[in-house]
């Protein structure tokens, strides 16, 4: 029997359920949707979590896809979800949480008798240290952005290979190899031995099916690629970028772009223009270094020194 809240699953079974994670501010309990697959043979765990920010949708539309598609009769090992993480955020249509203004992938490992958002990471980091490997899924927030996995732990971490193996096996076909920020679970994971990646799936506003389709895949090819599953798993060369320059821009105005996304770039070329409402050149800006044209804003209008987009640079394949 795995349990994870209040879903109980024998050996060859699926249920959800609940997990508690605090209180409201009328104190009724917060429960976020859970999920257990426990396979019909002994293996390996996974776990999976979506919508650490409560604007990130993408993730929640993999999970949506995934767990019924999960038959535990073929299933060896378990996959333990959580399918929305950032409960305050989520409801409110929201990046950050409303109550404590945090953001949720800052908190890891997180804190019993911390904030809101500490609580959560808390409550879910006990979930996530059960499992040998963890998918964190993401996407670019509302902006536009390729899909991508970002590794986080750093290239000095002794994991660094196994994270690098898991974005592959995850198989977007671009990866970030940059340590990231302290609190995120892809840097929390592999303090505690565990393989951890960040998958990015795209950026829209609510979700998109082709980003979907890539997180989808990607599960599915990291449970046939670590033995969950039979069959063969899908290993192909990734794009990896070392660097990521962004770009703000130097007038305001509107923004047009000259590259898109995902399309290699050479230090020198134009990344976008910018134009007064009339149509009038104000600013042109160009690439510092080669690089992938990785992510942009979405709207068009800008001021003075607002962010505008970022390419990938120090690029490789492995």
């Amino acid at each position: 029997m795995i349990t994870l809240g209040t879903a109980r699953a024998s050996p060859g079974e699926t249920d959800t359920g609940r997990l508690e994670v605090g209180e409201m501010r009328d104190g009724s309990p917060v429960r976020l949707p859970v999920a257990v697959v426990n396979g019909a043979a002994d293996g390996p765990t996974l776990y999976v979590q979506a919508v650490s920010d409560g604007d990130e949708l993408n993730g929640l539309g993999v999970v949506n896809r995934v767990v019924p598609r999960l038959d535990p009769a073929e299933l060896s090992g378990s996959v333990l979800v959580v399918g929305i993480v950032n409960h305050f955020a989520f409801q409110a249509a929201e990046h950050r949480n409303p109550v404590d203004d945090r953001k949720m992938n800052r908190g890891y490992p997180g804190d019993a008798d911390g904030t809101t958002s500490e609580r959560i990471a808390h409550e879910t980091f006990q979930v996530a240290k059960r499992a040998d490997y963890i998918l964190d899924l993401h996407q670019g927030s509302t902006s536009r952005m390729i899909n991508e996995t970002r590794v986080r732990c750093g290239v000095r971490h002794r994991l660094h290979g196994d994270c690098l193996e898991l974005a592959k096996a995850f198989g977007c076909g671009h990866v970030l190899d940059i340590k990231g920020p302290d609190g995120q679970l892809a840097r929390a994971g592999p303090e505690h031995g565990i393989p951890t990646v960040d998958p990015e799936l795209g950026g829209c506003v609510g979700w998109d099916e082709e980003s979907i389709r890539y997180g989808v895949e990607g599960v599915f090819n990291v449970l046939r690629h670590y033995g969950f599953l039979d069959g063969d798993a899908s290993l192909e060369s990734q794009t990896r970028a070392r660097g990521f320059d962004q770009y703000g821009s130097p007038a305001g105005g509107l923004v047009r772009f000259e590259r898109e996304l995902g399309e290699r770039v050479a230090a020198g070329d134009v990344l976008f223009e910018v134009t007064d409402t009339f149509g009038s050149l104000e600013a042109r800006v160009t690439a510092d270094a080669n690089g992938v044209f990785w992510r942009t804003r979405r709207l068009p209008q800008v001021a003075a020194g607002e962010y505008v987009c970022s390419i990938g640079t120090n690029v490789d394949t492995y």
